[in-house]
């Protein structure tokens, strides 16, 4: 059994489809297919259920993907201690990370690790469905680190850092009837409009449970994946926002939320089913270093 063989059963596992795995993989679909009728073979079991419409894991299937994933895991971490003790740290480290993270300073971590450990292939990607997506990437041992923002009751099965906390702020129109008061609840702005987030990033799952908490479930009538997009539509009438103060929303009034406990809260985080990589474990030494700071104090 090779490697390979490996990858490619991971990939059409995870995928689902020939199709989509191939293309992970830089390959042709043939030779994908050609490759897991080969371990099929090898293992003597069908690991998939094929039909015209749909690619399903068979139980023996279901049952070897976690194994192959350790499989895999194991050889990395193998290979990252052959090359360390021969030309230094190799391998890949995925990141995912936030489409907006205010004063955290990414690119410079990540350009001080680059140049740090220059033969480590780093990708860096955000997640259409915000934290939530970006946790489950890594519990699925897609991403190695991410930066979430996520309650910590959504964080089991990850090992996590708190980096910050970010108090909320309620943005209006000008003209608004709430503009000229000093602070402002939840209870002040139920029933608006509001723009924001989409469904599955940290600061939403936040809001929804906060409004829900208080029987005021809201309506969301604008959802723009990225923060500095709230300004735009706030000032064209369409409703308000309530979202994490990272001094992006230019050319609104912002007006501070006054609902104690309540924070966005900014979290490293690594798969807890095992110890990180060799490049993983790195990158967070360098995020504690004292040559090294995130700038985002945690405000309560």
């Amino acid at each position: 059994m090779e490697t390979r063989q490996l990858e490619c059963f991971v990939a059409v596992a995870e995928e689902l489809s020939f199709t989509r795995a191939a293309r992970r993989l830089y390959a042709v679909q043939s030779t994908v297919s050609a490759t897991i009728q080969a371990l099929e073979g090898e293992l003597g079991v069908k690991l998939f259920d094929r039909s015209t419409r749909r690619v399903a894991l068979s139980p023996a299937g279901a049952v070897f993907l976690p194994e192959a994933k350790a499989a895999l895991e194991a050889f990395d971490r193998a290979r990252e201690v052959v090359a360390d003790a021969s030309a230094g740290l190799r391998g890949s480290l995925r990141f995912g990370t936030l489409t907006s993270v205010g004063d955290l300073d990414l690119p410079e971590l990540l350009g001080a690790f680059h140049r740090r450990y220059p033969l480590v292939e780093l990708h860096v990607t955000v997640s259409i469905t915000g934290s939530t997506g970006l946790a489950e990437d890594l519990r699925q041992g897609r991403l190695d680190v991410a930066l979430l923002g996520l309650p910590e009751s959504d964080l089991a099965g990850l090992e996590t850092k708190l980096v910050g906390s970010v108090p909320f702020v309620v943005v209006l129109p000008d003209g608004h009837r709430l503009g000229d008061r000093p602070s402002l609840t939840l209870a002040d702005v139920a029933g608006e409009s509001f723009v924001d987030n989409p469904r599955g990033f940290g600061n939403r799952v936040a809001l929804d449970r906060a409004f829900e908490a208080i029987g005021a479930p809201r309506r969301v009538v604008v959802e723009v994946a990225d923060l500095r997009a709230v300004p735009g539509y706030v000032a064209a009438g369409l409703g308000i926002a309530v979202v994490p103060d990272l001094r992006l929303l230019a050319g609104v009034r912002t007006i501070p939320l006054d609902e104690p406990g309540l924070v966005w809260p900014l979290t490293i985080a690594t798969r807890g089913e095992r110890p990180p990589g060799r490049a993983a474990r790195l990158l967070l030494d360098l995020l504690d270093g004292e040559e090294f700071s995130l700038a985002l104090p945690v405000r309560s």
